[in-house]
């Protein structure tokens, strides 16, 4: 009997111990995509290149798309860093979007709480 609650309790700390690793780790945008409404309001992390990026002088957002391999997202800045195109990212940012017409997100975005630029 103490054999199977030992194995139990075993299994069921890795179990814990997996889930809670697994959040912390970076999302795939494919995954934000698909179940917009598990991330909404949520902070979430993913990993990418920046494929594009714009911003207009003295207007305090800046935007640029991120491409994990899976999908692509918009993420909203309002910082000074703008990364450049090419560049491989790792951003933080609350998951939003505008509205959803047909089960369909329109205008999913990420805004933006941290960058990291890494070379």
């Amino acid at each position: 009997m103490k054999n199977i609650l030992a194995r139990f309790t075993v299994a069921a700390s890795l179990a814990v111990v997996t889930s809670a690793c697994a959040s912390f780790g970076s999302q795939h945008i494919s995954d934000l995509q698909r179940h917009p409404a598990r991330y909404q309001d949520h902070t979430v992390t993913v990993n990418g290149v920046v494929t594009s990026s714009w911003g207009l002088p003295l207007v305090p957002f800046r935007f640029y798309k991120v491409d994990d391999g899976t999908g692509e997202v918009t993420v909203l800045s309002e910082g000074s860093r703008m990364p450049a195109k090419g560049e491989r990212v790792r951003v933080k940012g609350r998951v939003e979007q505008v509205a959803v017409l047909g089960g369909r997100p329109l205008g999913l975005h990420l805004r933006e709480r941290d960058l990291d630029v890494r070379r």
